[in-house]
């Protein structure tokens, strides 16, 4: 996979490792600093005299900025650089290749930082034009919001340190320690007597990592996309089993009666998994942590 320029990706390690450590305390030990950073930054085709039925786009058009809803803590993912304020990711990507298709470029959007607990009433009120951000599609949220998608379809999955062969899936982990942040799913899945599991509750994912890294804990629990982030930031020492033990289709969100809007994003998505755009955002971000590419099926679901 391309890799940047030695000078420049040495900056963006320092710039990421200082922002981990402000928000999560992910300092490991001495020499042992976490990778990444605004590593890659996709440039997409803008699509030109767009003209679709939605009220929520003829909006954007007419401020000629489109205002997206993003995740700015999960590293390869959805991550904001505390320094240069950018946005990166896998998903910062495909937020941009829908943006490209719906007529705007990247000086054009407007990226805005949104919690999980807040998503559905941020969508709901407006005040973005639509969400990405490793958000699971079920039947509670589509009673609220519509959605595209899959575009991605995640799974509990375990992160363990590169060396050790002694976790080979959540059958492995009798006695061992596991940790996961407070109240997630994939702590109440793996609190079950089945698996004979330690779990250790956290505040953050990144605390979790630390532990895991200093060898306060066996594993780390939780989507395996956010798991491929942080083992791409550090793939030598870390790796992500590979072998989910749950299901979360991740959709796009937006505003929940604007089908003409979920129609040109739906097609938007399948337009760059088949035009090979997808792959290389994924290759270039969670395809750092060493994790197999696999394809969305097309075509997707129209809701």
């Amino acid at each position: 996979m391309t890799m940047r320029k030695t000078a420049a990706a040495g900056a963006l390690v320092l710039a990421l490792t200082m922002t981990a450590t402000a928000c999560g305390g992910e300092s490991g030990t001495a020499g042992d600093k976490p990778a990444g950073g605004d590593v890659y930054d996709g440039t997409y085709k803008v699509a030109e005299n767009i003209k679709i039925d939605s009220a929520v786009l003829k909006k954007a058009q007419k401020a000629k900025k489109i205002r997206i809803g993003v995740k700015a803590d999960q590293p390869f993912l959805g991550f904001q650089n505390a320094t240069s304020k950018k946005y990166s990711g896998f998903d910062i990507e495909i937020a941009k290749m829908i943006a490209a298709d719906l007529g705007f470029s990247k000086d054009q959007i407007d990226f805005k930082t949104i919690n999980s607990n807040s998503r559905e009433t941020t969508i709901s009120r407006g005040a973005i034009d639509y969400y990405v951000g490793t958000y699971t599609i079920n039947d509670e949220r589509k009673q609220q919001v519509g959605f595209a998608g899959p575009y991605y379809t995640a799974g509990a999955d375990l992160l363990v340190r590169k060396e050790d062969k002694s976790i080979t899936g959540p059958d492995s982990l009798k006695g061992k320690k596991v940790c996961s942040i407070v109240g997630s799913t994939p702590l109440q899945e793996i609190k079950k007597p089945k698996y004979g599991a330690e779990t250790i509750e956290d505040g953050t994912y990144s605390d979790c990592v630390k532990k895991l890294v200093d060898n306060q804990v066996d594993a780390v629990t939780t989507d395996d996309a956010i798991l491929k982030g942080y083992a791409a930031q550090r793939p030598e020492k870390l790796r992500v089993i590979g072998k989910p033990f749950t299901k979360e289709p991740y959709g796009v969100g937006m505003i929940k009666d604007d089908k003409a809007l979920r129609d040109a994003i739906t097609t938007a998505l399948e337009n760059h998994i088949k035009n090979g755009d997808y792959k290389k955002a994924y290759a270039e971000t969670l395809g750092k942590s060493g994790s197999d590419f696999v394809a969305p099926e097309t075509p997707l679901p129209r809701y």
